[in-house]
């Protein structure tokens, strides 16, 4: 008999059984709350907009979510681990313009891609070895090269756009695998299930939690703290680049301004998941909710025509109180017991 149970059975006191089986967890965890809501809206904009409910039109609306998706579950590893990336948007620039830039000098498709996906793995490494090496703060190396990236794809074109892009290209961005389900729906599910079982089936996964909730205590059980942080940045570059080449294939055509303003939405998209901005916690299921609300609520303000800077006012707020609320109740909490 433990020590506990001998003071229960002495007090008379019964100590509560802990959450054991995954169906009780599940029913206390946050991805529960996020299922209710994304229904929720779902419910919602079927009643909001008799458009809604079209199959042809729920496929239209992974587009809104699909590409950001792809970049929040790297993302979602990263801030775990204590870090952040906020130049995600800035890589698809980049990397986008290197394609525009390829297009024109007549490149095929296959390299075309190669490109893309080089060009964000080495922005990722560039983002890497300034906050490993050097032990700068992310948030800060990350704003730098926010503007660095995008500045970079401001000044080859200018106010131009690159065009012309090989008519197979176009099936990464707008092709459809079978009936409604499109190439980048069918690229978001499968990353979403390599993601999970890297996050909370490996040995990778659980040394990034180890280093979110103690990155002095994972270098002294072992753990190469700064070499698996510089592979996150790398894995958040190259998913940066599978986007660039999806949403420059859906659009066909390269602008500097394309992507501008996704760091914040997948920020959003990421903390809205559960993941905890200090690192530490979340997981990836909760990301793959999040995404679906977020789609949902875009698509939906989208079909009665609700502004674009209104949408970019939620998703402030939605930040926002993502943040603040777990933190408001915790305070009450303490508060009452206290």
């Amino acid at each position: 008999m433990s020590n506990a149970e001998a003071n229960s059975q002495a007090t008379g006191r019964r100590i509560p059984d802990r959450l054991r089986t995954p169906l009780q967890r599940f029913l206390a965890s946050w991805e529960l709350l996020l299922l209710v809501v994304a229904i929720g809206v779902f419910v919602v904009n079927s009643f909001a907009s008799p458009y809604f409910l079209d199959p042809w039109n729920l496929s239209d609306a992974t587009f809104n979510f699909t590409e950001k998706a792809l970049i929040a579950f790297a993302m979602a590893l990263l801030i775990i681990s204590g870090e952040i990336d906020l130049s995600v948007a800035s890589i698809i620039a980049l990397a986008s313009t290197a394609m525009g830039f390829a297009v024109q000098m007549g490149v095929d498709t296959s390299l075309l891609v190669l490109i893309g996906l080089g060009v964000g793995l080495a922005c990722g490494a560039f983002n890497g070895f300034l906050v490993t090496g050097f032990g700068l703060p992310s948030i800060v190396v990350t704003i730098g090269t926010m503007s660095l990236f995008r500045g970079v794809s401001y000044i080859v074109l200018g106010d131009k756009a690159y065009t012309g892009y090989p008519a197979d290209f176009a099936y990464f961005g707008q092709g459809y695998v079978w009936w409604v389900i499109s190439f980048e729906f069918l690229l978001f599910a499968v990353m979403a299930l390599l993601f999970a079982i890297l996050l909370h089936k490996t040995n990778f996964g659980r040394a990034v939690y180890v280093i979110g909730n103690n990155p002095v205590g994972a270098l002294f059980s072992g753990i190469r703290v700064k070499r698996v942080k510089f592979a996150l940045f790398l894995l958040t570059g190259l998913m940066s680049g599978v986007a660039a080449v999806c949403l420059t294939s859906r659009l066909g055509a390269t602008r500097p301004s394309i992507a501008f303003g996704w760091e914040l939405e997948v920020v959003t998209m990421v903390v809205l998941g559960g993941i905890n901005i200090l690192g530490g916690s979340g997981t990836i299921p909760g990301v793959v909710i999040a995404a679906f609300v977020m789609g949902m609520v875009t698509f939906g303000f989208g079909l009665l025509n609700v502004p674009g800077i209104v949408m970019s006012i939620f998703i402030g707020l939605l930040l926002i109180a993502v943040i603040a609320l777990p933190r408001i109740a915790r305070h009450i909490l303490a508060r009452r017991k206290a």
